[in-house]
């Protein structure tokens, strides 16, 4: 299998998709020529044209609901928006129109075709308005599906299972993982199951759980953890809604204890929502209180971001704490 990094496993996921389906269609802004602001969508023009592979004008609302009218009569749209940070204008669609035109219509007409791309989180210096993870506003709304890779490996297969779904999508990539992230991808047709966990490390003493490039986060503070005799199952979510929570609540059952690590702030976020399900169906079997290592309840800062993401000391921190309680 051939090395490649997050963005050409992307790349080569929209190029399977469209040439298997001639009703896939990629656009957002400066999508075509340009390839995009992360050139994740670079050729894709040349190879299939201006009519499958556009620009839009920078209006997110306009590209989500243009993206809700192709997906209705039965296009597959796949709609970049070019970070995350700037998915709010689209939110109304998304979460009014999106989420709801199945079950408003009794399975009469959806949107089910459809896929929203965007870049989220930290690590590129890219300040409040660059750097923000959504995930946990979206998880909100009963008909969309919400998923995370977290290698080159996972966004080819977890994508091309999103654009051929019949549930509308929104797929969060973690930019700073976009060419630092690199791995074997086969070249050809795959798909991985949305809606699953993946368990990456087996343990006995203590889960942790994460999604997106904080996966490797997890990863490093469990080699730490492991120097020091605590053995780590780690977990990668994969799916936020919905999410696995058997895969979890199994592992905790096992494990007695529980770190959720995000980058989004604490308060509100989805570690959250997990906390309050697993302890609800594990709790005679908690040995410790769950454990939330997360971004700050601040907006995203630029010259303290490192201060501001949870890092593989900061989830070390919470693994003794929750071993030792």
């Amino acid at each position: 299998m051939p090395n490649m990094n997050m963005l050409q496993a992307i790349n080569q996921a929209l190029d399977t998709a469209m040439a298997a389906d001639d009703k896939v269609i990629c656009f957002g802004e400066d999508v075509g020529v340009f390839g995009g602001v992360f050139r994740a969508t670079s050729h894709l023009q040349d190879k299939y044209g201006r009519d499958r592979c556009f620009n839009t004008p920078l209006v997110e609302q306009g590209i989500v609901g243009f993206a809700n009218g192709l997906a209705a009569q039965g296009s597959v749209p796949v709609a970049e928006i070019q970070f995350a940070d700037y998915i709010f204008p689209a939110f109304d669609q998304l979460v009014n129109e999106t989420a709801k035109f199945r079950y408003r219509s009794g399975n009469l007409f959806d949107v089910g075709g459809l896929t929203i791309r965007t870049p989220y989180g930290g690590g590129i210096s890219g300040g409040h308005y660059h750097s923000q993870s959504p995930e946990a506003y979206f998880a909100h709304t009963p008909g969309l599906r919400i998923v995370v890779p977290r290698n080159p490996h996972q966004a080819k297969g977890l994508l091309l299972a999103a654009i051929r779904t019949p549930d509308p999508v929104l797929f969060l990539e973690p930019k700073r993982l976009y060419r630092a992230a690199v791995g074997e991808v086969p070249d050809e047709d795959y798909e991985l199951p949305l809606g699953e966990a993946e368990i990456t490390r087996e343990g006995t003493d203590i889960t942790l759980l994460a999604w997106g490039a904080q996966m490797e986060v997890l990863e490093q503070a469990a080699e730490l953890a492991e120097k020091e005799g605590i053995s780590c199952e780690v977990i990668d979510l994969r799916s936020i809604l919905p999410w696995d929570v058997e895969t979890v609540a199994e592992s905790v059952l096992k494990t007695g204890r529980l770190v959720i690590s995000h980058e989004a702030p604490l308060t509100g976020g989805f570690a959250a929502e997990i906390a309050a399900t697993i302890q609800h169906r594990c709790f005679l079997y908690l040995e410790s209180p769950i454990a939330r290592v997360t971004g700050l309840d601040t907006p995203f800062p630029l010259t303290l971001e490192k201060e501001y993401l949870p890092d593989h000391l900061k989830v070390l921190e919470a693994i003794k704490a929750t071993i030792d309680y």
